[in-house]
């Protein structure tokens, strides 16, 4: 299982009825740590988590924390700190040296804290914002199709200090093209947590066998790409079959989808090729086509194109940075 947040949520809607569960939340950070404000981790009453929220240092202890929150139904608020030497985490070996901050919330049935909405959400595809009120078991989820804010902040109102953050579905991520250096690139992805289709008009291309994480495969391109394109939320699409027809008319169909990453495998005049092939011109695409796909980093092997196209995609989806400004951070 990932860290994503929908595993997370997943975990905790098949075993709701079965034991006690703790939500703990990283609410502020104050110099160098692990994981920023907004980081949730999930907390049942076997004693397993879901989640992170620090590098590993800090779990068994917020897990003791944990079962007197199930106990006593009260919610907790830890500070660690990892550059005081009298602190509990710096005596755990914290190397970050900074400061963390986290709520742990009594999830019950009665009193969901709104993870039910937020997992309906996310499997239906969409974000919104989550709020939880610091020092109280009270929160809730609003859907919003493009979230107001990129991080995590604290509101102060009337009725005190709230947590909101903002929340997107994991990618989704389209693979145009089955064939054996396409095999890394999906299981990759999924281990991210990201869903990921493929799609292969070639019959002896895209076997289910090799590509057992894929969450779809569709054999035809055309209006059944079109379509899936915008009825399945696509994020970011990776064009690789190695055929400049089928490169071509996926990168065509390309142009009428709301992406946010779209590359294409091979040098640049291949890519000149297959616009042509295309019958279209670079100046009136949709978004910037990362073409040769991927950053530099001098791999040639399957699994190494694949990390470089994966690192670029999930700085652009994750707005670490335009696809531009990668290029020219790149060179």
């Amino acid at each position: 299982m990932s860290n994503q947040l929908h595993d997370l949520l997943a975990a905790w809607k098949a075993g709701r009825d079965d034991t006690d569960w703790v939500l703990g939340t990283v609410y502020r950070t104050e110099g160098s740590a692990y994981r920023k404000a907004g980081a949730m981790m999930l907390i049942d009453g076997f004693g397993r988590h879901f989640g992170l929220l620090s590098g590993g240092c800090l779990e068994a202890d917020i897990l003791r924390h944990a079962r007197k929150v199930m106990t006593t139904g009260e919610v907790a608020m830890l500070v660690y700190d990892g550059s005081d030497e009298d602190d509990w985490s710096f005596q755990l070996g914290i190397g970050c040296g900074g400061k963390v901050y986290i709520m742990l919330q009594p999830v019950r049935r009665e009193n969901d804290l709104g993870l039910g909405e937020l997992a309906a959400a996310l499997a239906s595809r969409v974000g919104g914002t989550y709020r939880l009120k610091l020092g109280s078991a009270e929160g809730s989820f609003e859907i919003a199709e493009t979230p107001a804010r990129v991080r995590a902040t604290i509101e102060t109102g009337t009725d005190g200090d709230w947590l909101v953050m903002p929340i997107r579905p994991e990618p989704h991520l389209l693979v145009v093209g089955g064939g054996v250096d396409a095999r890394p690139l999906v299981a990759i992805a999924a281990e991210l947590g990201w869903r990921v289709s493929l799609a292969d008009p070639r019959s002896a291309n895209a076997r289910e066998a090799y590509f057992p994480r894929a969450a779809v495969i569709l054999r035809e391109l055309g209006d059944d790409l079109a379509n899936y394109l915008q009825q399945a939320r696509v994020d970011g699409v990776v064009i690789m079959s190695h055929n400049v027809a089928i490169d071509a008319e996926a990168l065509r169909l390309c142009q009428s989808a709301n992406l946010e990453y779209l590359a294409l495998l091979g040098p640049r005049h291949r890519y000149r090729r297959v616009l042509e092939a295309a019958e279209l011109d670079e100046s009136q695409l949709a978004l910037p086509v990362s073409a040769p796909a991927g950053l530099d980093i001098g791999g040639q092997l399957p699994e190494s194109i694949a990390l470089s196209i994966l690192a670029e995609c999930h700085a652009v989806l994750h707005r670490a940075g335009s696809l531009p400004a990668l290029r020219l951070a790149a060179n």
